[in-house]
């Protein structure tokens, strides 16, 4: 394998017919700052200087804290040759993503856009207040990782001598904070989030507090430590765990070097108001999520002092048809054409069911390569064959679909991880303890695209199933994770040269950032509480500004406001009782139903309430998932709920709430 860097910048090798190293790309831009991104070997390379490939690095036990034993790494480096010996054989010339590391403020810029904060700079900086209702919901520590990047924007633009306003940052937060005295709350809706976030507030005195516009920023979430070691509290800001952490030093900080038996059983303790998956929330509600946990995740990092660096795919050129090399994007745009709905690739799927109909006993299962010559020939008989359904799957062999399938990942244009958070994704391994990297892989997880996550969740789904029968087949997860880490990370490290013993810590790191996706996947799908709580908070105090416009309004025009208000009121109020709710089903026999809240009442005993008006055969068919009980309104846009969800609990939350039983959107 050839690496060309020079001062200016890095030029990797791309495939060529010809066998030999030729320059895919040049330099790019000022400062050597943009690299390509080769795929001959299937990774995505950004780098700025980068050191001649070793083979095999030695090992030394004394200075990894992290690394696993060698024998336990010889999958890894076996597949590495396997994904050398494979690209040789794919001689076709393939498209570059060039991949640009942002200038002095232009990351911290980029940031705050990800983060739904455009508008705290640039020509709308003049007029913040769109912003300052997301502002007033920031716990401390992240109110304090925006701070930070707001000072640094603000610091370039008055560099760069930008001619519209810019901003003091102590004055964007001092108004989000006169916002906050100057509305008190009004209304159940606004009390009862508050209640919930109260509950669980407490003030530590060792805290470090953050003064901002001459106040103090209080957090929104509480502050006290997890009850014990295993469960992962998502009722508390990660970012202000890890300084209590940090602060009381009363926990040992672990590594675990990757023995499927050191790893503790982390477990989310039941929440009574209801577990959140990514796929349950409305889409403008799942948009807030993603902005508040970009973040969480960043004023986690800073807390920990690891760098968060984000990278942007600037100049893209890729195949617009076919299936290995193609963006996601593109595929599945193919594929609904089809399929219509479907979320993941049509050839990721079958090639996974081939795999599965070759039986998941098979010893040595995603390790033993098919032979690289077939897998070539497959390749281009797949791309002629498989839209026009003509292609003879009886031809491939289980390991030959399995090499296939990795080679579907490597190939794609932009890793499955995203360019953007590939390098945070690889950070995680330098987070000091085991509960703090599955907090980042969690809040990572939710930041990916949904084409990028949804196949993501199909492929660990599937490594699972590898694993369960890992007796059989030989392969434990923590053989599975060495097979596809190079396949989903890359080999080399990103703007570091690689002495022998950092290429072993960093294989070493990634393949247990594999091993943590995989052991924890159930849970790196969840939605934090205290996120969700901040979503309900932003839409309160959303509502509560409308609401006042409206009044505001209807006064100007001189109409009724008793009358008003009387509309206003939620039409529960009105026929239902004090304790019971109205449960909706349109599309059921029973199409309402007014239902007694009791401490013990759960979602799933509402739904079987509805089910047993059914006939027999329809409601055996509506219990395989077919339906759900949502929350709609109130704090919340909407929200599919779990069937342990206790619906007392959950109606002091939201009061103003509706509940239907419908359906899951595809």
């Amino acid at each position: 394998m050839s690496w060309l860097s020079s001062s200016q910048g890095v030029v990797l090798t791309a495939y060529h017919p010809s066998g030999k190293d030729q320059a895919l790309g040049g330099n790019h831009g000022k400062g050597g700052e943009e690299a390509t991104t080769s795929r001959r070997y299937g990774q995505y390379t950004m780098n700025q200087e980068i050191t001649k490939v070793i083979e095999r690095p030695s090992f030394d036990r004394s200075s990894s804290q992290d690394s696993l034993d060698e024998l336990s790494m010889e999958d890894y480096w076996t597949e590495l040759e396997n994904i050398k010996k494979s690209s040789e054989n794919r001689q076709e010339n393939q498209e570059v993503v060039v991949v640009k590391e942002p200038d002095e403020g232009e990351l911290e810029e980029e940031w705050l856009k990800e983060a739904g904060l455009s508008n705290l700079f640039g020509e709308a900086a003049g007029d913040p207040q769109e912003s300052m209702v997301f502002l007033s919901t920031l716990t401390r520590t992240q109110a304090a990782a925006v701070q930070k990047r707001v000072e640094t924007v603000s610091q370039t633009l008055r560099k760069k001598n930008k001619q519209y306003q810019v901003p003091d940052v102590r004055d964007i937060f001092a108004q989000q904070r006169g916002s906050k005295e100057r509305e008190p709350p009004d209304g159940a809706e606004s009390q009862s989030v508050r209640t919930d976030e109260n509950k669980y507030q407490g003030k530590d005195d060792q805290a470090s507090s953050l003064v901002v516009g001459g106040k103090e920023l209080t957090p929104l979430v509480p502050e006290e430590a997890p009850a014990s070691e295993t469960d992962i509290n998502l009722e508390v800001s990660f970012a202000e765990q890890a300084v209590n952490q940090k602060e009381s030093s009363r926990e040992k900080i672990q590594r675990s070097k990757g023995d499927d038996a050191l790893l503790p059983s982390f477990r989310l303790p039941k929440d009574k108001t209801g577990t959140t998956k990514i796929g349950d929330l409305a889409p403008q509600d799942m948009k807030k999520v993603c902005h508040l946990a970009l973040i969480e995740l960043t004023a986690l990092y800073d807390v920990l002092g690891v760098e968060l660096k984000q990278l942007k795919a600037v100049k893209i050129k890729t195949k617009d048809s076919g299936l290995f090399g193609v963006p996601l994007t593109v595929l599945l745009e193919q594929d609904q054409k089809k399929v219509p709905g479907t979320r993941i690739p049509l050839i990721f799927q079958k090639l996974i069911s081939r795999i599965e109909e070759g039986g998941l006993e098979t010893e040595g299962l995603l390790r033993i390569p098919g032979a690289a010559v077939r897998i070539k020939n497959l390749c281009q008989e797949l791309e002629a064959k498989f839209y026009e359904g003509t292609f003879n799957w009886e031809s491939v062999k289980q390991h030959d679909a399995a090499s296939l399938l990795k080679l579907f990942i490597r190939e794609l244009p932009q890793p499955l991880l995203s360019v953007e958070y590939l390098k945070a994704f690889q950070a995680v391994q330098n987070l000091p303890t085991r509960k703090q990297q599955l907090q980042a892989l969690n809040l990572l997880v939710i930041l990916l695209p949904d084409a990028n996550r949804d196949t993501l969740k199909a492929l660990l789904e599937f490594l699972q199933r590898v694993v369960d029968n890992k007796e059989k087949n030989k392969m434990t997860v923590m053989n599975v994770a060495m097979v596809m880490a190079p396949n989903l990370f890359m080999y080399h490290t990103l703007g570091l040269k690689s002495s022998e013993q950092r290429e072993f810590v960093m294989a070493a790191g990634i393949a247990n950032i594999m091993h943590l996706l995989i052991k924890y996947q159930k849970l790196l799908w969840t939605i934090p509480k205290f996120i969700v709580n901040q979503v309900r908070k932003q839409n309160t105090e959303n509502h509560r500004k409308d609401k006042k416009a409206m009044k505001k309004l209807l006064k100007k025009m001189a109409y009724d406001r008793e009358k008003y208000e009387k509309q206003d009121k939620s039409a529960n109020d009105a026929d239902v009782p004090q304790g019971v709710i109205r449960v909706q089903a349109p599309h059921l026999s029973k199409v309402s139903m007014a239902i007694q809240l009791t401490e013990e009442l759960r979602a799933g005993d509402v739904l079987a309430r509805f089910l047993s008006q059914e006939s027999s055969g329809v409601a055996q068919t509506l219990k395989n998932g077919e339906v759900f009980l949502y929350e709609i309104g109130g704090n919340i846009g909407e929200r599919c709920l779990d069937d342990d969800t206790y619906m007392k609990d959950l109606y002091q939350l939201n009061p103003n709430a509706e509940w239907v039983i419908k359906s899951k959107p595809s």
